[in-house]
């Protein structure tokens, strides 16, 4: 198929066999998707991991022509062309790049063999009109936060529902990393327009399986506008877990894993 646009993706590229697309939120870049997924791979040969930065984010440019994300959504359609072509490929998306993975499902339906949803933006996309819930941290630690540098403890308290050294280490390494790359200018130039044009969900319904997970606390997308998606995946699994705020991958990681792994397992049954 003939090019969207001129923007190429960048993408890190890991293993061989049953491609797998897993599209990372807003602001962070490919390596949040790579620290939860990669130890979820680490046991299962035969699948190829593909993590890109979404344009404007991690590596990956945003020239004046992305203003929108139907244009972002554009930069992946491209990527899909030019590395899979119509080849079969699971698919998964965390916040904002869940928002795109619905989009993605709607309009590959036959080419997209599962859909997996971590922490999605839900029926509403403004963060205005969400249903969240007050933000509240369950498992504090002051003194944690007290030796870390200022900016970086202000950003994770902002998120965190647990705070300990292993998920400020998480979150450092694998989230604050992609905030620190991000190109600011070029994000508030496409968050003008962030709506996309066609609602995910105004198509025919999705059949293939799918898995939504949700944060108990997570107050940036809830739990609640997420649940109203039910009706259209007739296939999913929908599970809000407790003690996990938006960054539920860190914060309840053996969950994590163990939902991913059946939602992977239930993929191949299918096939």
């Amino acid at each position: 198929m003939p090019r969207r646009t001129s923007v190429s993706l960048k993408v890190v590229d890991r293993g061989a066999g049953t491609p797998v697309l897993a599209l990372h939120g807003w602001t962070p870049d490919h390596r949040l998707m790579l620290g939860c997924l990669e130890p979820v791979f680490a046991g299962r040969a035969g699948y190829r991991r593909l993590y890109p930065d979404l344009p404007g984010m991690g590596a990956s440019p945003a020239p004046a022509e992305i203003a929108s994300s139907d244009d972002v959504l554009d930069t992946v359609q491209d990527l899909v062309d030019d590395l899979l072509a119509d080849e079969p490929f699971l698919l998964v998306g965390e916040s904002y790049g869940g928002y795109l993975a619905r989009a993605l499902a709607r309009s590959r339906p036959e080419q997209v063999l599962g859909l997996a949803l971590i922490c999605p933006i839900g029926t509403a996309v403004e963060n205005a009109a969400r249903r969240v819930p007050e933000a509240q941290v369950l498992r504090p630690d002051p003194a944690l936060l007290a030796a870390t540098d200022a900016r970086v403890a202000a950003e994770f308290a902002d998120i965190a529902v647990v705070q300990t050294p292993e998920t400020l280490r998480r979150f450092r390494e694998e989230i604050m990393t992609g905030l620190d790359a991000a190109d600011a200018p070029a994000l508030a130039r496409i968050r003008q327009r962030w709506t996309l044009t066609e609602d995910p969900e105004g198509g025919a319904p999705f059949t293939r399986p799918t898995l939504i997970l949700t944060g108990r606390q997570d107050h940036a997308t809830g739990y609640l506008d997420q649940f109203a998606l039910l009706p259209h995946y007739p296939r999913a699994t929908f599970a809000v877990l407790d003690v996990a705020g938006h960054n539920l991958q860190i914060e309840q990681p053996g969950l994590f894993d163990a939902l991913v792994g059946e939602w992977l397992d239930r993929v191949a049954a299918e096939r």
